[in-house]
């Protein structure tokens, strides 16, 4: 008899979810933890959550029909921008965003960049993971957003043309355009954002800066000094040249956008989450950008459907602060589930409180969906819609941030095959964990993890079983990404092809028996072969097909004959060869297939 699903809210408490499953609350407790879920008795999880622990504990959950995610406002940044009167708008500092192919030192220019801006004590201290950071150039303040720059990150480099207002696109002088490139151009030129170029690794030997100049013009990017007005750096990430030259055009860049950049820093602010996670101390951990107002310790905030007060805040440096000016990015405490990345932060009391008074900490669940969390008759209609044939390739994914997640599951979209397809069996935040490891068992899957790290124990749990369980861990995305299309490949059965060798043409039969014949004649065309099959062709119709089981040329074993040269062999098949027929040989190809 089937299990009847326990019914349970968008959001519960983790007391109230151990009554419901009837089992203690420290057992409840003990399995968030295995989970990395640093929940007291008393604080509320979301649904999700709670369905992957039920599932834990061999409960099944499902989200109660009537239970409704409250009603939210969605407005662009740019919408809340206009709200402002001329007189209260003042400048604030400029917002940059790297782009460009992942091998063309994007990570080195931005490094050399904030160590060609702080002094020598501070260096040390810019060691705060945000996603963003400022510099200064000539008493001036720059905000750089840290974005990836790999295609694998389309989405969240979009995410970042919205917040910035000027474009980096990064080439390397011994490489030049690349597809990443182009595509990184098209981003930047659908947002409408003034860019400049950046040509890197002008250091090396073979750096060619004149033919990234000339690959960029093919693209119509028209730069200064070849009939346009793109400004355009040499830099070396290595020696530094260049660095100052290239914050000295951002800021001239940003001086013709100057009209752009003015906002009133005594609203109540408005910005963009540019990273998210959940930190097992301090739960979740949101990095975000301040547009316009200035976010205070204190303030009321929401973000999509999340809300919470703001608890602590730390600039790019890692250094606490009480206030937030415009074009600031701050890491902040005190939401009650991690935002989405690219989900606009706003401050207001009213918004809170009713979001507050609705749901309280409704999390974000999509970002957690397990095969668990899904209802029984979505789960049949998946099935129904899933076709025979269609092998598929079971993974668990884990992250150490949403962004991340977006970004891998964005390209994985991308790749689409009607005989092999990606099931994501689970998704989630932080390490690897034993628990994960029997999940991936019981669901056949590998697990994949970008930038966590492996608990011991589930590395050992993994080796441990009959039938080992895979584990790959990636810092770098694209090498997720191909990794995963070659274990989809690997599921592709071959190309058998086959390859014509040569023709004979039958001039005597030698012996007839019931399964084989012995015959002799000349090839007239390529060669045949020991092995290779035959087909019997009579009057430009095949009448038979059968295989050279012995080869002879001049009453020796040969291995082939080639075109001239007559030959005997023995044909294993139907006893159907006359004098006249000819036999064309040929051989069987077998070749790895891939996605394209």
């Amino acid at each position: 008899m089937t299990e009847t699903p326990i019914q349970l809210p968008s959001t519960i408490v983790v007391r109230d979810l151990a009554t419901k499953l009837g089992i203690p609350v420290t057992a409840v407790s003990a399995e968030l933890i295995k989970n990395g879920v640093m929940a007291a008795i008393n604080q509320e999880i979301d649904f999700d959550t709670a369905a992957i622990i039920a599932e834990d504990l061999g409960k099944v959950v499902t989200l109660a029909s009537s239970d409704e995610a409250p009603t939210v406002v969605t407005q662009s940044i740019e919408d809340y921008l206009r709200e402002d009167p001329a007189t209260t708008l003042v400048a604030r500092p400029p917002v940059v965003v790297v782009a460009g192919h992942v091998d063309h030192g994007k990570t080195s220019l931005l490094d050399a960049i904030r160590e060609t801006s702080v002094t020598t004590g501070e260096a040390g201290g810019i060691t705060q993971k945000i996603g963003a950071y400022q510099v200064t150039k000539n008493d001036r303040l720059i905000t750089f957003i840290d974005t990836p720059g790999h295609e694998a990150f389309t989405q969240m480099r979009t995410r970042g043309a919205k917040v910035a207002d000027v474009a980096i696109l990064v080439v390397a002088a011994d490489d030049g355009v690349k597809p990443q490139t182009k595509e990184a151009l098209r981003i930047i030129t659908e947002a409408g954002l003034p860019f400049l170029v950046a040509i890197t690794k002008i250091d090396k030997p073979d750096a060619t800066a004149d033919k990234v100049k000339k690959e960029l013009a093919e693209e119509s990017v028209l730069l200064e000094g070849w009939g346009g007005q793109v400004p355009v750096i040499e830099v070396s990430a290595k020696t530094k040249q260049g660095v100052e030259d290239l914050l000295e055009a951002i800021v001239l860049l940003a001086d013709v956008e100057s009209d752009k950049l003015r906002v009133n820093p005594d609203r109540p602010a408005v910005g963009t989450i540019i990273e998210s996670h959940v930190d097992p101390k301090q739960g979740p951990v949101a990095s975000a950008l301040v547009q316009t107002g200035t976010l205070r310790v204190g303030d009321d905030i929401v973000v999509g459907q999340v809300w919470g007060k703001v608890r602590s805040l730390k600039n790019d440096h890692g250094q606490i602060i009480k206030t937030a000016l415009p074009s600031t990015p701050v890491q902040l405490l005190g939401l009650k589930a991690a935002p989405q990345v690219g989900d606009i932060l706003r401050v207001s009391t009213a918004e809170a409180q009713e979001l507050k008074k609705k749901v309280k900490s409704h999390q974000l669940g999509h970002h957690l969906k397990t095969v668990v969390s899904k209802t029984l008759a979505a789960h049949k209609e998946d099935e129904s819609d899933e076709k025979p044939e269609v092998k598929k390739l079971f993974i668990m994914l884990k992250t150490d941030t949403l962004g991340s997640a977006e970004a891998i599951l964005e390209s994985l979209k991308k790749i689409e095959h009607p005989e092999v397809s990606i099931e994501i069996v689970q998704r989630g935040l932080g390490i690897i964990s034993e628990a994960d490891v029997l999940r991936a068992e019981a669901a056949n899957a590998a697990i994949y993890g970008f930038n966590v790290q492996v608990s011991p124990k589930a590395d050992q749990l993994a080796r441990s079983k009959n039938q080992p369980i895979i584990i790959k861990t990636f810092t770098v995305i694209y090498d997720l990404i191909d990794t995963i299309t070659s274990e989809l490949e690997a599921l592709l059965p071959p190309q058998i092809e086959r390859q014509e060798l040569g023709r004979l043409n039958v001039l005597a039969i030698f012996r007839n028996e019931h399964t084989f014949q012995v015959v002799g004649g000349k090839v007239t065309d390529g060669e045949v072969a020991l092995g290779a099959t035959v087909d019997v062709v009579r009057n430009g119709q095949k009448v038979a097909t059968g295989t050279i089981s012995q080869l002879q040329q001049n009453k020796q074993n040969a291995k082939t004959v080639s075109s001239g040269s007559e030959a005997g062999l023995k044909v294993e098949g139907q006893s159907v060869v006359a004098v006249g027929d000819t036999l064309v040989a040929s051989k069987t190809i077998s070749s790895k297939r891939t996605l394209q």
